[in-house]
């Protein structure tokens, strides 16, 4: 490569990339999940969701539904692969059964503003299977005017009857998984998909009212190149998404094993990883949409991009979001929930939940209960990955703490990256320079205890480029 990649007015030199790229979090939750343990149990979340029925606030739910009938060889989620999909309907039992463990524990506080349906393959289900899980919830919770319904969803196994159905049950946002449209790719990482299938989708979401659509795009997969990866951008522009999300593709084989399955030699690192963020961030820049933080993307008016301009962008583990619902509740295999000071992650393995909600147990594995000092650090990293920015005031007001003094060697450690451009550091605030966008995890894993006290651990994570 002759040319270095540029953000905004600052070059990426090689040596800057290969000092900053690293193993991170990407912090949808603070601490991770690999902190979470199994001395948190079933009755330490029955306990949170009883307190958590005495505040007068909206809930967010997410419902996992890990099946699919094949495995994308980039795929680091927790998914069941079964082509056979009378298997799977006995696990929408089973998260009725959960409905009806945990919506008892929540007294009167039913009111819903964020639903989201995550997988695996959500549409995997038929619609009249996805209408009769939705309608357990409904039954149980009161989802409010407005409030956001949100489905992902595969172009190669979802219909427009999906849709159809699912939108006449309130659903308003859709997000389809494309990756790449590069055919050579697509081969590679075992997921062929026509440009067709995904303009039939987007079209017949508007048609059915749907208020935004957003596209799913993975950097850094097997044979992308600048060139390729510019083609699919303008095919994925043409289609004027609401929202994009250019994910850094995470190469985890140590957890994933079906990743072995890649070609190696053909994946694109360091460098010539980077170049296909910076050709993304410039094609996406050109065409009007705004950057809202680490890898998402949305037009100016859409109410991601007013939320960060009015510094309310929220994150929990559905990415991005304008819900601020202090409570998030997750149900289905592995599911992970937060509610008031502590995570819970459901059974990660299908016997073992479907045994759990059939005694009448929650499904429970393990999960963590934050102290003052986590629920600090988790606000900090927070606002920096949603806002780019952190007000010292605003911590000190709600923790009674002296930032400065409190952050004290945190605050040593930036000084390096404020020399650098990654921020600036002032009196009253820490703020984003051009890199530090590009490179918000890195930041952020500044203020990760966790990381500092166990640093052998950091090869669990994916690289921040």
């Amino acid at each position: 490569m002759t040319d270095q990649p540029h953000h905004g007015t600052t070059t990426v030199t090689s040596e800057l990339l290969q000092k900053h790229d690293r193993p991170g979090p990407r912090y949808t939750s603070y601490p991770t999940a690999i902190e979470f343990n199994e001395s948190y149990g079933r009755e330490q979340y029955r306990a949170a969701l009883r307190a958590a029925s005495q505040i007068e606030a909206p809930l967010s739910l997410y419902a996992h539904l890990p099946f699919c009938s094949e495995r994308c060889l980039f795929c680091a989620c927790n998914v069941v692969i079964s082509p056979n999909k009378a298997v799977a309907e006995p696990y929408l039992d089973a998260i009725e059964n959960e409905i009806a463990l945990v919506a008892p524990l929540l007294g009167e506080r039913r009111q819903v503003s964020q639903f989201h349906f995550g997988g695996g393959t959500p549409t995997y289900y038929r619609p009249d299977q996805l209408a009769r899980l939705v309608g357990a919830f409904q039954a149980l919770f009161d989802f409010l005017p407005g409030a956001e319904l949100a489905l992902e969803a595969d172009p190669r196994v979802t219909s427009t009857e999906h849709l159809r159905v699912l939108g006449e049950l309130g659903f308003n946002r859709l997000s389809l998984g494309v990756q790449d449209f590069d055919k050579r790719v697509q081969e590679a990482v075992n997921r062929v998909q026509t440009y067709a299938e995904t303009e039939t989708l987007v079209t017949a979401a508007r048609g059915f009212g749907y208020r935004s659509v957003n596209i799913d795009l993975i950097y850094g997969l097997p044979f992308q190149t600048p060139a390729r990866f510019s083609e699919t951008l303008e095919q994925v522009v043409a289609l004027r998404p609401d929202r994009l999300a250019i994910y850094s593709f995470a190469l985890v084989p140590w957890m994933k094993h079906h990743q072995k399955n890649l070609p190696a030699r053909a994946l694109p690192e360091g460098t010539a990883k980077l170049e296909l963020i910076v050709t993304a961030r410039k094609a996406l820049l050109a065409a009007g949409y705004v950057d809202i933080g680490m890898d998402h993307f949305a037009l100016p008016g859409d109410e991601l991009s007013k939320a960060q301009r009015e510094g309310r962008l929220w994150r929990n583990f559905m990415g991005y979001t304008t819900s601020r619902a202090p409570d998030l509740i997750g149900f289905g295999l592995s599911a992970i929930g937060n509610v008031g000071a502590s995570f819970a992650q459901n059974e990660r393995k299908l016997s073992r939940y479907r045994a759990a909600v059939q005694a009448g147990e929650l499904p429970v594995e393990r999960g963590f209960a934050l102290t003052k000092d986590d629920l600090m650090r988790q606000v900090v990293i927070r606002e920096w990955m949603c806002n780019f920015r952190v007000i010292k005031a605003d911590i000190e007001r709600r923790f009674e703490v002296d930032f400065d003094r409190y952050f004290a060697v945190e605050l040593g450690e930036l000084e390096s990256f404020q020399r650098e451009g990654f921020l600036e550091v002032t009196e009253s605030e820490l703020r984003a320079e051009p890199l530090g966008k590009l490179f918000p995890r890195n930041i952020a894993m500044v203020f990760d205890a966790y990381l500092r006290s166990k640093t052998e651990r950091r090869e669990t994570f994916s690289r921040t480029v």
